[in-house]
């Protein structure tokens, strides 16, 4: 049989539409969370949508660990599975699976008008950083035949993001933890319920709680953030921190950096301009999807911006470049020569950085981009998309200038 955390109860009792899930590695979150909604399908009238942001295959990945629920409650002929769907038969309550984002890019647009939703579940909700996207969902959420919830389940991530904005920054108290204080939203319509290893020693194999004692021995920042599950101010180490949130100043003239991704990582684009004299540049965020067709790109850039006005793109798909530029686009390839990401790095951090609001990947990015090498000068190759993509446009502005040696 399932055993109920006590920490959890007020998931089953509170009378809030939104619940905050947060904790470290290992704090069994997201098993309580599955055991929540597999009993929720026990009431009538419940409609429980799950989502991660990028979802593949529920089948293969979020239905097991539901069905492992099922069987521990002894109650499998209870339930009707497929590859996206589970329902009770006894009360006919169901959970639907679903990406937010497929590779065309518009399945938030399909989620926003789901009928008769009670329960929201966002899994991972750390790769959200659209807080747009988080409302259209939100607002979907309305039946009045069953109380309504919207559960977030989150590690913690920097302070940038809008879940800490939204829900922690004005409203919060500290707990201590383990020698650690750790913020806890106090905001009025959440409840909050954050857990850690601690909650949780009794199913965690003694190897591990060693792995644990050496990292809280060794780095204590890490421990803080990854097992106790605390919030980051930034990224240890972050490269570009000479960066604020503004307004983009559209006096100046202005190119666009784009970088290409498919499968794993996405495809950029971000408006920028630079004030030489001033050594300001100004970056607002217009793309960054992933799984985009040379099609797709094409419709997205042709609705998005000017095509007339150039873009500065990633040299390493040429092919793609000449394609776009065949349909009429003013593309061209960036340049690219042995420690260029280095130099052009370096010359971009020379300058302070303006960043609108709505540019939220790039605040995540900012962030969260850190060097790899920082003798060698190198960073790592994560979080850089929209950074590669204004280095390309701010070597192009700035081309022919003494402090940039392109």
């Amino acid at each position: 049989m399932v055993k109920k955390n006590p920490k959890y109860l007020p998931l089953y009792n509170s009378d809030k539409r939104y619940f905050i899930i947060t904790g470290g590695r290992n704090s069994g979150k997201s098993y309580e969370v599955s055991t929540f909604q597999t009993l929720l399908t026990f009431e009538q009238n419940q409609n429980i949508l799950f989502t991660r942001y990028t979802m593949s295959s529920a089948g293969k990945s979020i239905i097991p660990e539901l069905t492992d629920k099922i069987e521990a409650l002894q109650c499998k002929d209870a339930f009707y599975i497929t590859q996206n769907e589970i329902t009770n038969v006894l009360t006919d309550s169901k959970i639907m699976f679903s990406g937010i984002k497929t590779s065309s890019g518009n399945q938030t647009a399909n989620l926003k008008s789901l009928h008769d939703m009670t329960t929201w579940v966002l899994d991972e909700a750390e790769e959200m950083v659209n807080e747009v996207e988080f409302d259209k969902i939100d607002l979907s959420i309305r039946s009045k035949k069953q109380q309504n919830r919207v559960i977030q389940v989150l590690n913690p991530t920097t302070k940038e993001h809008w879940i800490w904005k939204r829900w922690f920054e004005n409203s919060h108290k500290y707990i201590d933890i383990d020698g650690h204080k750790i913020p806890i939203s106090t905001h009025p319509e959440v409840c909050h319920i954050h857990t850690t290893y601690l909650d949780n020693i009794e199913n965690i194999p003694a190897d591990y709680l060693r792995q644990i004692e050496l990292i809280k021995k060794n780095n204590p920042e890490k421990y803080k953030h990854v097992i106790l599950g605390g919030w980051l101010d930034k990224a240890e180490g972050v490269i570009i921190d000479n960066w604020e949130e503004g307004n983009f100043d559209e006096s100046l003239p202005f190119i666009y950096g784009m970088d290409f991704g498919y499968v794993t990582d996405p495809t950029t684009l971000v408006k920028v301009a630079v004030d030489l004299d001033k050594r300001i540049v100004y970056a607002h965020e217009l793309m960054y999807d992933k799984g985009l067709s040379t099609n797709e790109i094409e419709a997205r850039l042709k609705s998005l911006i000017n095509i007339k006005t150039k873009i500065v793109a990633d040299s390493a798909e040429p092919r793609l470049i000449g394609d776009l530029a065949y349909t009429g686009i003013n593309i061209i390839p960036c340049e690219k020569y042995p420690n260029s990401v280095q130099q052009t790095l370096t010359d971009l951090l020379e300058f302070k950085l303006i960043v609108t609001n709505e540019s939220y990947n790039l605040k995540r990015e900012l962030s969260n981009y850190v060097w790899n090498d920082k003798k060698s000068n190198i960073p790592i190759d994560n979080y850089n998309h929209l950074i590669d993509a204004i280095r390309y446009a701010h070597a192009e502005l700035t081309k022919g200038n003494s402090f940039c040696f392109v």
